[in-house]
């Protein structure tokens, strides 16, 4: 029998790598043992020299761990594209987002606003900026600890207009999901994976992120709230 293949990844990703590790062993490829943390966690513990066959995490995450020399060349693959929704808590009013004006004010008007450690918050965070909202809005932002969705924290009350990736809201209970960015206002977070440096199962590893980035997984990624990637890398 084949031994499972390692993976770590971000929280984002989680479900649906999953879902794509189960299609691949269908497939007769080895299993895969997936282990999901917070994005810095994940790459530090890869930097660290910690042993994976594969990481997926945000595509800048991947290039840092590559400029460094912790993943094996020429293996980057782009996995999947996921953008960022909105979401208040269920039951509360549900301010209008439809237009970049209509979701600045909005955001001006929330008495808190939540974010994620990852690529859709410093995002977000630079569009607040180009708003010329970063000052005033320093006292109301929240950014969930890393691991914790954001959904969470909505439906908590801890919060009271939440950002993060669609994927990570879509399943989320307790919260009413108002929708994507609007136009010009736009966040999308591309995912990556690679062989680590210190994988022990290179040519599987390389089997399975290929299998995860070709055209036939796009069904699944959009099940999970992403959308397959306009090219390799």
């Amino acid at each position: 029998m084949s031994t499972a293949l390692t993976l770590i990844s971000s929280m984002a990703t989680r479900h649906l790598l999953t879902a794509l590790a189960q299609a691949h062993a269908q497939t007769g490829a080895p299993a895969v043992h997936l282990e999901s943390v917070g994005g810095v966690d994940a790459a530090r513990r890869v930097h660290d020299g910690e042993a994976f066959d594969v990481v997926v995490l945000a595509s800048d995450a991947i290039a840092k761990l590559e400029a460094a020399g912790r993943l094996k060349p020429g293996s980057v693959r782009a996995i999947a594209d996921s953008s960022v929704a909105i979401a208040v808590r269920a039951g509360s009013a549900q301010p209008d987002i439809s237009t970049e004006t209509a979701l600045r004010a909005a955001v001006l008007q929330a008495r808190s606003i939540g974010y994620s450690t990852g690529p859709s918050g410093t995002a977000l965070m630079q569009l607040f900026e180009r708003w010329g909202l970063a000052d005033s809005l320093k006292a109301r932002l929240v950014q969930a600890r890393p691991g914790v969705p954001v959904g969470s924290l909505v439906a908590s009350g801890e919060v009271e207009l939440g950002f993060q990736q669609y994927s990570e809201l879509m399943d989320v209970s307790g919260i009413t999901l108002l929708g994507g960015m609007p136009p010009g206002g736009d966040i999308v977070s591309r995912f990556s994976g690679a062989i680590t440096a210190r994988a022990t199962q290179p040519e599987a590893a390389l089997a399975l992120l290929d299998f995860m980035a070709s055209p036939a997984t796009e069904a699944i990624k959009r099940q999970h709230g992403m959308r397959a990637t306009s090219d390799a890398r």
